[in-house]
């Protein structure tokens, strides 16, 4: 990445931690409905795959899908919004957290199934194969969905129609509360790739750059036609499964390790390095991001709850 790259990176993860740590913060006063899953620690995966999609390329999510969604272009308001179940969200007050979804922006939704959204990037990738439009479609997903049937059914499908999909298993160690180096088979999930005769690829998702680097290469060979590939990241999780998890499964002393593999800190360490003064600069994006979120969470709790006698709106039977 060239130093124009890697600001742009640094101010995209800034902003989803800022919005993360904001949500955090309001959930806790009670009035949020829901549970809520962040993305802290995982932002150079959403940002460093996403530098590569346009707004036509469709991305599904998982249950902690934020930083997803402000990867890929979502404004803040409408996810707030959402996030207190109000008519003015993302999807009408109807999804909240765990269902963003913004299909203007390729966003294809978060999804509270383990593993659920697999499949329908694959769907996606197909209807880009068909339209020959030149879409890409990536999925991110967990380490316990690499565990799923539909992962490797997902994964089989693609390989023999070349699909253009990316598979993104953001690795953090832990399917909730069930450590990965117990529930899965292989020491990296990106060896399963194998089996299907696709290009399976690890990286350190505390490094933005490696993981830049990796999901262009992925995300070019999906629009050249010559199929998808199965990207791990390793992210040292620097948080619960959820706000308000206690985290007794875990040790101190692995917590205060992954704290120390902070991806914002390690790119602004390398802006450093190359003669940026990330201080001032990050003090200027603090400031236009807390001024939005400001708004944005005014405006989400003045907003109008969905009406109850349309609570059938946009329910189809088949």
């Amino acid at each position: 990445m060239d130093q124009s790259e890697l600001l742009a990176a640094f101010q995209a993860m800034l902003r989803v931690r800022l919005f993360e740590d904001r949500v955090r913060r309001e959930f806790g006063k009670g009035d949020m409905p829901g549970f809520v899953h962040t993305y802290v620690g995982a932002e150079a995966v959403a940002v460093g795959v996403c530098a590569h999609l346009a707004d036509a390329d469709l991305i599904t999510s998982t249950h902690r899908g934020h930083g997803h969604c402000l990867a890929k272009g979502v404004p803040i308001a409408p996810i707030i919004a959402e996030l207190y179940g109000r008519e003015t969200g993302l999807c009408k007050g109807r999804g909240g957290s765990m269902h963003v979804a913004d299909f203007s922006r390729g966003m294809l939704g978060a999804n509270a199934i383990v593993g659920g959204g697999i499949s329908l990037a694959v769907g996606g990738a197909l209807a880009a194969q068909t339209l020959a439009d030149g879409r890409v479609a990536v999925s991110f997903f967990g380490d316990g969905a690499s565990n799923q049937g539909i992962f490797h059914e997902s994964l089989n499908l693609a390989a023999i129609w070349r699909l253009p999909v990316v598979f993104v298993c953001e690795n953090n160690g832990w399917a909730e509360s069930t450590p990965s180096s117990y529930a899965v088979s292989v020491e990296h999930i990106a060896e399963r790739a194998h089996a299907y005769g696709i290009p399976g690829v690890t990286v350190d998702a505390s490094d933005v750059e490696a993981v830049w680097t990796a999901a262009g290469d992925a995300v070019a060979r999906a629009r050249r036609g010559d199929g998808p590939t199965l990207l791990e990241a390793r992210i040292h999780r620097l948080g619960g499964h959820y706000v308000g998890d206690p985290e007794a499964y875990r040790s101190r002393e692995e917590r205060r390790l992954a704290r120390t593999h902070d991806p914002i800190e390690a790119a602004g360490e390398r802006l450093t390095a190359m003669g940026v003064d990330v201080p001032s600069h990050r003090t200027r994006v603090e400031q236009a991001v807390v001024a939005e979120l400001d708004a944005a969470f005014a405006d989400g709790r003045a907003a109008p709850w969905p009406d109850p006698e349309e609570g059938e709106r946009d329910v189809l039977a088949g």
